[in-house]
């Protein structure tokens, strides 16, 4: 039967969250924070299945045990309770299982982190700004329905508008593992503010997710690190101008992977305060080489996907906006939808739902579950 070939993966899941459970409350692995934090996202993954897993169980046995009254006893009012309690037990278990074998497939370790959001114009020069800075408005407000935090980085403004470029820290629950969607190219089919004869183009703009990465994940050699300050322009009146609050990182980074060594450069000018300004340079700094040196572990992931749901390719056309229709088109799953002003107002959540879904369920037969 179906359900016994489920419970014998379930086998020892019971005995691995009690284990878990005590591991986390040794001083030993609490010293080691890298441990400690995968260990009490393990114990977190083993709470949710151990909980389904037990409601699983007792359905198989009320509907065991409604079979047996069926087959023994005479009575019709038994009859009918057992009949009705089997009914409700059958019509329960198909989706306690779809839960139990969505629960057995590996998370992606990366999904629990905080994300930094890169979102780029791409061609279509003045109107592909625009558009970049339309698209980090629907961001901002998706995540304020979230209650995230979205911190702006570093930006460069576009000629008529908009951001020829813009960085932000996105903090909160699950952020990576729901943002990962959005990584691609955007486009947009529109009549541009600067265009006089009211023709149609199409522009684009490029978003890229990445992982946040925890101060623990990756090893940085802080006294190597050369640091400038300067001045930092723009809004902001006079101490802007005047206070040396503008920070410039330079930091030289051997490659794991190819061996190479190259200098990274950063900047932030976000903050009037420069220590403030000096972590968040270090912290893209751990982002920053924590995206290249797991550049192997993604493209491996990408490699036995062959959908780009969630493989966070760059150069795929992941989404059209068209303004004249009110459409929007994810291109990865074929799904269309009509509400192009809510859409661009951060209700998106109904797209990421319907790549959740095709991701999982591509995920379900890899696993042949």
């Amino acid at each position: 039967m179906a359900e016994n070939s489920l419970l014998s993966r379930l086998d020892g899941i019971d005995a691995r969250f009690e284990e878990v459970g005590t591991l986390i409350t040794d001083p030993e692995v609490i010293q080691d924070m890298k441990r400690y934090v995968r260990l009490t996202k393990e114990y977190k993954d083993l709470e949710k299945l151990t909980a389904v897993t037990r409601r699983y169980r007792n359905l198989l046995g009320n509907a065991d045990e409604a079979r047996e009254v069926l087959a023994s006893e005479s009575d019709p009012e038994l009859r009918e309770m057992a009949k009705a309690e089997l009914d409700e037990a059958m019509e329960a278990i198909p989706a306690i299982e779809e839960e139990i074998k969505l629960l057995l497939i590996p998370a992606d370790p990366e999904d629990g982190k905080n994300a930094i959001l890169e979102i780029r114009g791409g061609t279509g020069g003045d109107e592909a700004a625009i558009f970049a800075g339309d698209l980090y408005k629907m961001y901002v407000k998706y995540c304020e329905s979230k209650g995230w935090n979205v911190a702006v980085t570093s930006f460069s403004e576009g000629a008529a508008g908009g951001f020829k470029e813009i960085v932000v820290a996105v903090t909160g629950d699950n952020v990576y593992g729901t943002l990962k969607y959005e990584s691609g190219v955007h486009r947009v089919q529109r009549v541009p503010a600067t265009e006089t004869q009211g023709r149609v183009h199409t522009s684009a703009a490029t978003v890229a997710v990445l992982p946040e990465a925890e101060a623990f994940d990756v090893e940085i050699n802080e006294g190597e690190i050369k640091w400038d300050t300067f001045r930092s322009g723009g809004a902001g009146g006079q101490n802007v101008n005047k206070v040396e609050s503008g920070v410039r990182l330079r930091y030289m980074w051997r490659n794991p992977n190819t061996g190479e060594t190259e200098e990274i450069l950063i900047e932030c000018t976000e903050t009037r305060d420069q220590p403030k300004n000096k972590e968040r340079a270090l912290s893209r700094l751990r982002t920053f080489i924590y995206d290249k040196e797991h550049q192997k572990y993604i493209d491996d992931i990408a490699s036995r996907r062959k959908t780009l749901v969630s493989t966070g390719d760059r150069s795929a056309k992941i989404r059209t906006y068209n303004y004249p229709q009110g459409r929007i088109t994810d291109h990865r799953i074929n799904y269309t939808i009509y509400n192009l002003q809510a859409f661009m107002d951060g209700e998106i959540q109904d797209v990421i739902d319907q790549l959740i879904i095709a991701e999982n369920a591509e995920k379900l037969k890899a696993a042949e579950l």
